[in-house]
């Protein structure tokens, strides 16, 4: 589902003005290999994203993302980053931020594939061997693979 009901109903009230949105980034990793998409509105490579519904908690939205989106089961491990993204202009004009809780989660069972309209390929990548994507999304790679105990909190944006 690309946009979750709850959006689209706030969207007919308050249409293209900013949202301020939770979020969630999933960095699969097996063994030496991380879980990507190749998203459907823009063509880039990312990890597994996806918004919070209210009153979900944001370690199990990482879990519902990776299965709706990858067909894949997941365990989360640990926080690894927050950070706050600038304002996006989505295809359509809708205009957000987002609050983001990046989790280090392990793959437990399935094989990946596009299971939903969000994306258009979905695979392991090797980590030394990572696809060009936005730098932000290397930084959560990054912070998820660190095996760093806390999480880190980012500083300004990047693009």
């Amino acid at each position: 589902m690309p946009v979750p009901e709850f959006v689209l109903e706030l969207r007919r009230h308050v249409g293209h003005a900013p949202l301020w949105l939770c979020a969630v980034t999933a960095v699969v990793r097996r063994d030496d290999d991380v879980l990507l998409v190749r998203r459907s509105d823009d063509g880039t490579w990312s990890p597994v994203t996806g918004i919070i519904d209210p009153g979900e908690e944001p370690a199990v939205a990482a879990a519902r993302e990776a299965l709706e989106e990858t067909g894949v089961e997941i365990r989360v491990d640990r926080l690894a980053s927050v950070g706050a993204t600038g304002e996006v202009v989505h295809v359509n004009g809708d205009r957000a931020s987002y609050l983001d809780l990046t989790f280090a989660c392990t793959w437990l069972s399935g094989e990946p594939y596009v299971a939903d309209d969000e994306s258009v390929d979905v695979r392991w990548w090797p980590l030394e061997d990572l696809p060009p994507m936005k730098p932000v999304l290397v930084d959560r790679i990054e912070a998820a693979g660190s095996g760093e105990s806390a999480a880190r909190f980012s500083g300004p944006p990047k693009a």
